[in-house]
């Protein structure tokens, strides 16, 4: 049986290029592909990043609970395939969600043995200028991204760990860590996370 792990992060905080780094260096870890009804980006592909729904489709199947967890962000649904997951988890492969802290405490309530990791960003203005560098979104939605990252953010301590992602390889050593089973100095109540959610949250 494998293990499931959850990984939560505000917009910008470098999480997909941490799992991408996660999934290589694992051969055994695989990736949720989520639901989601938005529509697909230029490089996206249907089944690898997303499985793109329409809205109807997306509420048709969450009263049919086929999903583990389901949130609204921004604009859109996103939600993760209960069965996907498990017959992963059955077949021996670690599975890794990349998820809202919504998603996550929905996760966390239907699989308790589940592991959260939570990645914060090491500075507001390292946040700002990693949205700015990504050129997806025009200057209001940035705005909008920064005010929604703060309130993610409010939730760091509902999650089994935190990893700052300032140095990406150290980072990336981190979640390692974590998914090794060796990731007791990293729990989400460590002292020193409370000066640095200050300074990104206010």
């Amino acid at each position: 049986m494998g293990k499931l792990f959850v990984i939560s992060a505000p917009s910008g905080a470098g999480k997909t290029s941490l799992v991408q780094a996660l999934v290589a260096a694992r051969p055994n870890l695989v990736v949720s592909v989520s639901h989601t009804t938005r529509k697909p980006r230029a490089n996206e592909v249907e089944g690898r990043e997303y499985y793109f729904v329409t809205p109807a489709r997306f509420h048709e199947l969450a009263h049919q609970n086929a999903f583990l967890e389901h949130a609204q962000v921004f604009d859109n649904f996103y939600a993760t395939g209960a069965q996907q997951v498990r017959d992963k988890l059955a077949a021996g492969y670690d599975v890794l969600l990349e998820i809202d802290w919504q998603g996550a405490r929905q996760v966390r309530r239907a699989m308790p043995a589940s592991t959260s990791i939570f990645i914060l960003p090491p500075s507001r203005m390292t946040l700002e200028q990693r949205l700015r560098e990504r050129r997806t979104d025009d200057a209001t939605t940035i705005t909008r991204r920064l005010a929604d990252a703060a309130a993610d953010m409010s939730h760091y301590r509902e999650f089994d760990y935190v990893v700052i992602n300032d140095h990406f390889e150290t980072a990336v050593r981190d979640l390692l860590a974590i998914l090794d089973g060796r990731g007791q100095d990293l729990n989400s109540h460590r002292p020193e996370l409370d000066r640095l959610i200050q300074a990104l949250v206010h």
